[in-house]
């Protein structure tokens, strides 16, 4: 058979080119890559390997069938959690060909954990390696602006938060703008519309808090809220973050890296517009009270301007004279009392040391028949026989008249 036979259907059709191997490959490449968009597929990990280039290469697997999978290095940025063998998953992604091999496997561009239990483990994994690097730290965040101006508010912009938030506040604080981000809050991509809404507020500058949050779902609606990126982007944002996921009993990454965290996203809207609400009514209740202390005031003066009669306030203004004058009359009488008395008291007081200084002075010795002796040049008085010499000049006081006496002989007893 020759050649150009052997190229020859039977059909008769026209001669067919040969493919190499690799035209083959690159064909179903194509094939493949075009039929089959990207999708989620869940399945089990198994032969999990975290390569040291930073890619990871594990089988995807069910009871029946199984894939290989890849999940390059640039795919797993936003990857929140490790996989591991065992563990359901759900991964997106697309189906193609490595052609070195002329193997079709499955190229993942994100996994998150298919099952409760996986939801679980991977959301006390990574909380607990966040809260290793200070996240959830207390000392970092910051308290909430009591009287904010603009709101931002990260999420669906078709959902039913974003509309509870807007009738809180429309009621609660009716001068309060809102800025929205509008962000998918499920599914693929969601994670990264979440990060681009709170930077894009943190960049407008704007607003004094960011509300980041979604209403209730299942775990894995929620779990966009649990990817690093968004807790990263929470911390650092420069504006407050207020998280608000799901009802009151769900708890995710956000809530605990957040300046605060509300059950709720209308919960959220209140704990925005408290203080509002308070103001304004400390306001009313200041003004009311300032209109019923405004018209007391009117009507005492109105009552006392009834009262100002010229003869009533005349005949008032005489008595007021007359009480003084006789007060007056009354404290020079008290006044005269008592410096009569303070008089007498000095007097007597005067009288009694007169008297005892006279008992105390010694001429009172010399009218009983004692004298005194006093040397004749000094005048000091002798009060020892020491002081004295034989031949001394003594002077003598009496009572009356004195004596100057020379000294003949001493005696000692």
């Amino acid at each position: 058979m020759s050649e150009n036979e052997l190229f020859t259907n039977d059909a008769g059709e026209s001669e067919t080119h040969p493919l190499s191997v690799s035209e083959l490959t690159g064909q179903i490449k194509i094939l493949l890559e075009e039929e089959l968009e990207s999708r989620w597929v869940m399945g089990e990990i198994s032969h999990y390997t975290h390569h040291g280039s930073g890619h990871r290469y594990f089988t995807l697997k069910d009871e029946d069938s199984q894939i290989s999978a890849v999940m390059f290095k640039w795919q797993s940025r936003g990857l929140s959690f490790e996989p591991e063998a065992g563990m359901q998953v759900l991964v997106y992604g697309h189906v193609s060909v490595y052609e070195p091999r002329g193997a079709y496997q499955f190229y993942a561009a994100r996994i998150q954990p298919a099952g409760v239990g996986e939801l679980a483990l991977a959301f006390e994994k990574l909380k607990s390696r966040l809260a290793a690097e200070g996240l959830f730290d207390e000392e970092r965040k910051r308290p909430l602006p009591a009287f904010p101006r603009r709101v931002g508010v990260v999420t669906s912009a078709t959902g039913a938060a974003i509309r509870d938030i807007a009738q809180i506040m429309q009621r609660r604080a009716p001068g309060m703008q809102l800025v929205l981000a509008p962000a998918r809050v499920q599914g693929y991509g969601a994670a990264e519309e979440i990060v681009r809404g709170i930077d894009d507020l943190n960049r407008y500058g704007e607003v004094d808090i960011i509300i980041v949050g979604r209403g209730g779902g299942s775990p894995e609606d929620l779990w966009c809220f649990n990817e690093e990126s968004v807790a990263r982007a929470i911390c650092a944002s420069a504006i407050p973050v207020i998280s608000a996921v799901g009802h009151e009993v769900d708890y995710s990454i956000s809530d605990y890296v957040a300046d605060y965290r509300a059950p709720t996203p209308s919960a959220a809207a209140e704990i925005v517009a408290r203080e509002h609400g308070q103001l304004s009514a400390r306001v009313i209740e200041l003004r009311q009270r300032l209109i019923t202390s405004i018209q007391g005031h009117i009507e005492h003066r109105s009552e006392a301007q009834r009262h100002l009669d010229p003869r009533r306030v005349l005949l008032r203004a005489r008595d007021r004279i007359e009480q003084n004058a006789q007060y007056l009359d009354e404290r020079r009488k008290d006044l005269a009392t008592a410096f009569d008395r303070y008089t007498s008291r000095r007097d007597e007081a005067f009288k009694n040391a007169l008297t005892r200084l006279d008992d105390l002075s010694p001429l009172r010795g010399l009218a009983r028949g004692f004298s005194l002796v006093e040397e004749r040049k000094s005048g000091d008085l002798v009060k020892r026989a020491e002081q004295l010499a034989p031949g001394d000049l003594i002077k003598v006081r009496f009572q009356q008249g004195n004596a100057i006496c020379s000294v003949e002989e001493i005696e000692h007893e």
